[in-house]
């Protein structure tokens, strides 16, 4: 079956997968940076808690062997093709659509450990990092209701329910950093 995403999903699918790949993009650069350039300290490098360069040295910032940066650069280089096509009215086949989602939603599982790793373990928050945190859900949502927007049963609670799961996994990132570096937000705020 071939499905044509509607302007609705295009335009977000397209934007949304530039902005992770920029992302991703910015942060293999600055990894790169950092062991070709000693000294050299990425410009999201703040403080020691808004510190990429603290994330980026973590053993968890190369959880398979190589920079976590090459994978959204990858991942994001699909969906970023995809909404190209998806704005040119190409109709792609099901399965496609499917192993979008099926990569969004593994990507989402890495990015709740990446969190959760960021937080509780190394202690140190990285912007390029929380931009991906932020983009691929949506990314996640849209794909979800281009490929079951027009099913019934389950699937049909699970797209209209989608963006509400959106806003409670923000609101409960957005509480567990406020929570976790509470202390640093009074004295810089």
């Amino acid at each position: 079956m071939i499905i044509a995403a509607a302007p609705k999903s295009a335009w977000p699918l397209l934007l949304g997968g530039l902005i992770g790949w920029a992302a991703s993009v910015t942060l293999l650069v600055d990894k790169f940076k950092l062991y070709t350039e000693p000294g050299f300290k990425p410009l999201c490098s703040i403080d020691q808690t808004i510190s990429c360069t603290t994330v980026m040295d973590s053993d968890q910032a190369a959880a398979f062997g190589f920079p976590n940066p090459i994978i959204g650069v990858v991942g994001y280089s699909v969906v970023v093709t995809l909404g190209v096509l998806a704005i040119a009215n190409v109709g792609l086949p099901r399965w496609v659509w499917g192993g979008l989602w099926v990569g969004l939603a593994a990507g989402m599982g890495f990015i709740g450990w990446l969190i959760y790793q960021a937080v509780f373990l190394i202690h140190a928050l990285c912007p390029w990092c929380m931009v991906v945190w932020a983009v691929t859900p949506l990314l996640l949502a849209v794909v979800t209701g281009q490929l079951w927007g027009k099913s019934r049963g389950v699937l049909q609670i699970v797209v209209e329910w989608r963006w509400t799961v959106v806003a409670i996994y923000y609101a409960v990132v957005i509480l567990i950093v406020y929570i976790q570096f509470q202390d640093y937000w009074r004295d810089h705020l």
